[in-house]
């Protein structure tokens, strides 16, 4: 597993074009805010049905940045977009992708059946791509037992990254969603990633490294989801808390 302890937390800044030229003109403004991750929001693409265009396209991505890339294609039950191919399919091309050398992370919803999680799992292990196994509620944060339990089940279905995106309600389950972080990381053998989302959730996208959380997501062209954050300032926020803190 790729050691990211050296710069936690990460920031992966997401492109979410919807042809090839606009993912490459988005990609070529991402790459000047200099991010530690890249993902690419692959439920955008309209050409998500052709693999090879998929294909061809992760490779000139490569061409023009050695930056890990994350492929995500999020389901429409979890925020993302609607697309033209079948879970099934989704399956097939992320075991497909795990064997494309310019890809370091592939995204998939614990939600999934445990079948297909052990099809991509398998997959990611075999050619050496970590596995982010995620979560994301839209609509509240659930318990806390809750969040601990979805982390417990990433990390049972072999993931290398767990991930919570959850909406908060109030002040109170921002707070929650910070300590649920910290007692996540010191259950669990590998990373997890958690955010609250919306405007009052985006505290967390700063501090939330100070609880275990190894990535935050910030926006680079367009927002993949609510409370994201522009690069630069959230990267002079995380360093302007390291500076006042001994963590």
């Amino acid at each position: 597993m790729e050691d990211i302890s050296k710069n936690i937390p990460q920031i992966c800044v997401p492109i979410t074009g919807v042809s090839e030229a606009e993912i490459m003109e988005q990609l070529a403004i991402v790459l000047t805010v200099q991010p530690d991750i890249i993902e690419w929001r692959a439920d955008f693409f309209e050409a998500l049905d052709d693999t090879a265009c998929v294909d061809i396209l992760l490779s000139k991505m490569a061409e023009q940045t050695k930056v890990p890339i994350l492929f995500t294609v999020r389901s429409e039950k979890e925020g993302g977009q609607a697309i033209s191919i079948s879970d099934d399919e989704v399956v097939s091309l992320l075991v497909h992708l795990s064997k494309h050398k310019a890809l370091t992370y592939i995204d998939y919803e614990i939600a999934n059946t445990e079948d297909a999680i052990g099809l991509v799992q398998e997959a990611c292990a075999k050619h050496g791509k970590l596995l982010i196994l995620s979560h994301h509620n839209f609509t509240e944060t659930p318990d806390t037992a809750i969040l601990v339990e979805k982390a417990q089940q990433a990390e049972k279905y072999g993931a290398d990254f767990a991930k919570l995106a959850v909406m908060p309600q109030s002040r109170k389950d921002v707070t929650r969603l910070l300590h649920a972080t910290s007692q996540i990381d010191e259950l669990l053998h590998i990373p997890v990633i958690t955010m609250s989302m919306g405007e009052l959730g985006a505290i967390t996208r700063v501090v939330g490294w100070v609880h275990g959380s190894a990535i935050t997501f910030a926006v680079g062209v367009e927002a993949s989801a609510p409370g994201q954050i522009a690069v630069q300032p959230l990267r002079e926020a995380i360093e302007a808390t390291k500076a006042l803190t001994t963590w």
